[in-house]
C-alpha cells in the first residue's frame, strides 16, 4: 500500500504541479476498473447463457418424453409409462436446477457496481470539495 503524506503545508504551486499526475492516476484507475468490470460481466453473462442453453436442451428432450409417457400410459399400464414418467420427472428437476443456476449468475451480473457509477461518485466528490469553504 502506498504511503500518504500530509499535504497541509505544501504550497499552492506544489499542489497545482501535482494535479496532472493525480488526475492521470485517477483516470488510469477508472479505466482499469472499467476493464475489470467488463471482463467479469462478460464472463458471468456467458456462463449464465450456457446454463440457459442447457435448460433449452433439456426442455427440447422433455417434450418427446412427455409424449412417450402419454402414448405408453394409454397403451400399457405400469412398467413403460412409469419409466417414461420417471425420465420426464428427472428432466424437469434437472431443468429447474440449471434454470436456477442461470438466474443466480445473471443476478450476480445485475448487482455488480458498474464503472459509470464510480465515475459519477468521483465527479460528485470533486464538486462537493470545490464548494467547501477554506
Amino acid at each position: 500500500m502506498r504511503g500518504y503524506r500530509d499535504r497541509a503545508d505544501d504550497s499552492l504551486l506544489t499542489l497545482l504541479g501535482d494535479l496532472p499526475e493525480l488526475v492521470r492516476n485517477l483516470v488510469t484507475a477508472e479505466i482499469d476498473a472499467a476493464k475489470a468490470w467488463v471482463s467479469r460481466t462478460a464472463k458471468d453473462a456467458g456462463i449464465g447463457s450456457l446454463w440457459f442453453v442447457v435448460v433449452l436442451f433439456l426442455l427440447f428432450w422433455a417434450i418427446p418424453v412427455l409424449l412417450a409417457f402419454a402414448i405408453i400410459g394409454l397403451s400399457s399400464w405400469w412398467p413403460a409409462w412409469v419409466a417414461a414418467l420417471a425420465v420426464f420427472g428427472f428432466l424437469i428437476v434437472a431443468t429447474a436446477i440449471f434454470a436456477l443456476l442461470g438466474v443466480l449468475r445473471f443476478r450476480k451480473v445485475v448487482r455488480r457496481k458498474n464503472p459509470g457509477q464510480a465515475i459519477a461518485t468521483d465527479v460528485r466528490l470533486v464538486k462537493e470539495a470545490g464548494h467547501d469553504a477554506l
